[in-house]
């Protein structure tokens, strides 16, 4: 294959996890790319030259995202420059739908191949984003194994890949290796503290949990608190949560995987950390808040019964949920301590996390990724090798 050129954008932490992955087997199967765009850190280690960084851009919520209009208007801007001036052949889209949805419209306007890697969540809320899918997108690869047949029915061309992190979570360490790495040593009980990935779920989140582990440890003296902080987020913050709510936690950044291994519970904020999890086999409670008109807009939006991934995966409820007013530290601290005074409830809760990871089909998506990627690639040279005969 002659030399080619992939522009990818991944405009949030889970995407440039899943991205830098995908980008890594990319490169070693066909290292004459050149791939640049928007993306983390994780990308940029994995070769990808980057335009802007995701955490600048990463938000949740509808109002929320006001604060970072001129960050994602100045990325948008770079990316059709990318587009117009530089080529490439071909656009790999990453989850991050605002944004991705209208660059795809761009591209296809100038004749570039588009690949949507990780669904938009239409399924769940905003359906009218199928329409552009339809129009924009060539091919939309999935990691839920119902999603397939949910796009094909509408006429949209969906190959199933599956979930991108399960070669790399099944391998994760047991509750003694992680605990030994961690230094946590000792029989009393761990719990972890996932708050997010981005700068406004810590500020919403970690002092609610907080406040939690006050009630909780008036029962349970000895317990252990460790919180998991994502790449890139400003430790400054944790302390100063920490100081703020004089509450005692080791505080470990860019461990997650560890640091749910060696949790007896996890409390943690809803998104890809819940599926991460669920493959690991630890206990959660999940947790999350949104400013208040946020909320409200996506009561109405929103057409699925569960907030978490896990639930929905699982098509029940086999994780307590404590979403917005519900997520009150009393409320958390009643759900984790029925779970940490319960073996058996914990036992059974990692029963039913495995069949969620059975659920997510089998390992490889990482190559079955690559494999239709280079394909598009390689249909797209053809093409352009036709036009330019015709």
């Amino acid at each position: 294959m002659r030399d080619g050129r992939i522009l990818i954008v991944a405009g949030e932490h889970s995407g440039d996890l899943h991205a830098a992955s995908v980008v890594q087997e990319l490169l070693r199967r066909a290292p004459h790319l050149t791939v640049e765009g928007i993306g983390g850190d994780l990308m940029r280690q994995a070769g990808v030259r980057l335009h802007a960084h995701a955490g600048d851009l990463a938000v949740v919520g509808i109002v929320e995202v006001a604060a970072r209009l001129p960050a994602i208007w100045r990325a948008y801007r770079s990316m059709i420059r990318c587009l117009r001036d530089r080529r490439p052949d071909l656009v790999i889209l990453v989850d991050f739908p605002d944004f991705n949805l209208r660059l795809a419209r761009r591209a296809f306007r100038l004749g570039i191949p588009v690949v949507y890697f990780i669904s938009p969540q239409v399924w769940a809320w905003r359906a009218g984003r199928i329409r552009s899918i339809q129009k924009y997108v060539r091919r939309l690869l999935v990691i839920f194994p119902f999603e397939e047949g949910f796009y094909r029915e509408r006429g949209i061309e969906a190959v199933y890949v599956g979930y991108p992190l399960l070669d790399q979570l099944t391998s994760s360490p047991s509750m003694e290796e992680a605990r030994r790495r961690l230094e946590l040593e000792g029989e009393a009980p761990v719990l972890g503290l996932l708050p997010g990935s981005r700068v406004g779920e810590i500020t919403r989140h970690l002092p609610i949990l907080l406040r939690s582990i006050r009630h909780l440890t008036v029962e349970q003296p000895g317990l252990r608190v460790i919180i998991a902080v994502a790449g890139g987020l400003p430790l400054g913050l944790i302390e100063s949560c920490l100081d703020q709510e004089a509450i005692s936690a080791r505080v470990v950044q860019g461990r997650t995987y560890e640091v749910m291994a060696a949790s007896d519970l996890i409390l943690v904020a809803s998104g890809t950390a819940t599926l991460e999890a669920a493959i690991i086999g630890t206990p959660m409670v999940i947790v999350y808040r949104l400013a208040f008109l946020s909320w409200l807009l996506g009561r109405v939006l929103i057409r699925v019964p569960y907030v978490g991934m896990v639930n929905l995966v699982a098509g029940r409820r086999v994780v307590p949920e404590l979403i917005q007013f519900h997520a009150t530290p009393e409320r958390i601290a009643d759900e984790a301590r029925r779970l940490l005074l319960s073996t058996e409830q914990r036992l059974r809760m990692r029963q039913e996390l495995q069949q969620v990871r059975d659920r997510l089909g089998p390992p490889g998506a990482v190559g079955r990724t690559v494999d239709a990627i280079l394909e598009c690639l390689q249909s797209g040279a053809v093409e352009g090798m036709a036009v330019q005969r015709g």
